[in-house]
Parts: structure tokens; C-alpha cells; sequence
């Protein structure tokens, strides 16, 4: 099949590419960035370098895909930037993907969604993703659109580092002993590949997790891992938390975000969807990634 993946060679991107290479099909990888053509080329894909701002670039790039991969996201830097607007940005591009799919004549998309895509209530940040969907929704019934969703990410973690070498802890506005789902983005991959080659009709959702573990039990397996065996996880209020991300220079409306997003893990809002519809669970686990993790820990 001919198929166009969007997000350049990112965490998901990457690993999707290399799969859907070595299962035979024509890929193109779409990046803003020139200096990754080299890259993209190398991994046997054709590069489609443009912005996701340009509807008309893309539309061109889709046409005569059996199937478009689409997904958006907005540099870390961003989150620190006052004058950023979040929300209005990932409408920005969601909108020129519907624009360019409907000008291309795209009959199959795979959205990459997330946890807390199902209300926008309650979810923070992740009220973008529900947004995203909706907007996704409107091209017209003839297009197949499947939702994944995977949930919080194990890379996330690495944002528990300062506070572990400076506190000797992790600190959040959610703790405690209740399992939540993690992911591996080499899980997403490997079961993006598996959807894309699978037929389907209609508006489909799929959550994507690796493993279930309370914030006590990760703290435990990182600690281990570190050579910090009682590596604790403390809970803090939502003020606390919020003031904490303001004070290190984040923007208002993503300290805000982020700390609905957390109150909502908390409260059970976050998951609620994910529960009804709880996936297989893939197969790198916590434990494995806090090898990584470990790497990563002693570099900074």
C-alpha cells in the first residue's frame, strides 16, 4: 500500500516506518524540517518535506494514499512560551489535515489520538486531542477514520528526574497505590502497523497500553533501577503543583493544563473510556524501559 506518515521520525514515527518498510509498503514520511530527508531516505522511505500550515502541501502529499497517518504535536518549547496558544494551534493543523484529506479524496485516515480524547471535561491538556477528533469527525462518512489512543507515555517520566536528584523523590498532585496504564511508543508503533493493515469502516477506537502500575510500584521499579531503592512518590496539592510548573517558567494555560490533566488521573475522569474499553496490554513493560530510564538518569 501507499502510505503517508506524518510526524518526520519521531518517537512513534520511526519505529512505524521501519515496520511498514520491512513489510513491503511505499512510504512516505512528511517533515518540516529539509535536514531529515537524508534520514527518512535512509530508511527507505520517500521524504515530503513542508508545514503542517500548508494545506495545500499536504493535500498534494496525500494524493493516492491508500492511507494517511496523521498525527500533531506542538515542541516542548511551546509549553514555556506565554504567547503560545496551544489549543488553537492543534486546531490549526488538525484543520488543514481534514482540508487536505477531503482534497485529496483520502478514504482511510489513522488518527493518532490519546487518553482522555473522549470528553473535554475534566482532561487538561489532553482536551486537544478531543478537540482533534472532533474536527476529524466532520469529513464526510465515506472516510474511515480510526482513533488510537494510546495512554501516558514512559518517556513522560523523564520529567521525574529533577526533582529526584534534587528532592530524592517524585513529586505530583496524583500518587498512591491505584494502577494506571503506560505505554512504550515502540508498542504504539507495532500496533499502528497492525491497524493500518487491517480493514475498516466507519469511526473506530483503539487504546494503546504496555502496562499497569501505581505511582507507589513506579517509584519502587525506578528507584531500583537508579540505585535509589526508597525512592519515594510524593502527592502535593493542585496549587502547589500548578505554582511549581509557573515558577519554572511554563505558560499559564499549560500549568494549568497540566494540572487538570494530573487531577484528573486522580479523580478517575482520565480513564474512565480507557477502562470500558481496556486493549490487550503490549509487551515492553516498566520494567524495561526503567533501563532506560537509568541511562538517561545518570547522563544528566
Amino acid at each position: 500500500m501507499k502510505i503517508i506518515i506524518t510526524g518526520s521520525l519521531g518517537h512513534i514515527s520511526k519505529p512505524l516506518v521501519n515496520i511498514l518498510v520491512q513489510k513491503g509498503h511505499a512510504i512516505t514520511v512528511v517533515s518540516s524540517k529539509a535536514e531529515r530527508q537524508k534520514e527518512i531516505e535512509a530508511a527507505g522511505a520517500t521524504a515530503a518535506i513542508g508545514s503542517m500550515e500548508n494545506a495545500n502541501f499536504l493535500a498534494v502529499t496525500f494524493k493516492g494514499a491508500d492511507i494517511v497517518y496523521v498525527m500533531e504535536a506542538v515542541g516542548a518549547h511551546n509549553f514555556f512560551d506565554k504567547n503560545f496558544d496551544i489549543m488553537a494551534a492543534i486546531n490549526s493543523i488538525v484543520d488543514n489535515y481534514k482540508e487536505a484529506i477531503q482534497q485529496a479524496g483520502v478514504k482511510r485516515v489513522i488518527h493518532l489520538s490519546s487518553i482522555g480524547a473522549h470528553t473535554n471535561k475534566g482532561n487538561g491538556i489532553l482536551a486537544f486531542h478531543y478537540n482533534a477528533e472532533n474536527i476529524l469527525k466532520q469529513l464526510p462518512n465515506d472516510v474511515a477514520i480510526k482513533f488510537m489512543r494510546p495512554v501516558g507515555f514512559y518517556y513522560n517520566m523523564f520529567a521525574f528526574i529533577p526533582t529526584i536528584k534534587t528532592q530524592n523523590c517524585i513529586v505530583s498532585n496524583y500518587g498512591g497505590n491505584e494502577k494506571e496504564p503506560w505505554v512504550s511508543p515502540l508498542d504504539i508503533a507495532k500496533t499502528i502497523a497492525e491497524e493500518i493493515e487491517k480493514p475498516f469502516t466507519g469511526r473506530e477506537i483503539r487504546y494503546i497500553a504496555s502496562d499497569e502500575v501505581s505511582p507507589n510500584e513506579l517509584a519502587a521499579i525506578l528507584g531500583k533501577a537508579i540505585g535509589k531503592p526508597d525512592l519515594k512518590w510524593q502527592t502535593i496539592p493542585d496549587e502547589q503543583f500548578m505554582n511549581g510548573l509557573l515558577k519554572a517558567g511554563m505558560s499559564p494555560q499549560a500549568a494549568k493544563g497540566l494540572t487538570e490533566m494530573n487531577a484528573g488521573r486522580r479523580n478517575g475522569i482520565l480513564y474512565e473510556d480507557y477502562y470500558d474499553n481496556k486493549p490487550q496490554l503490549g509487551n515492553i513493560k516498566l520494567a524495561d524501559f526503567a533501563k532506560k530510564f537509568e541511562a538517561v538518569y545518570n547522563q544528566q
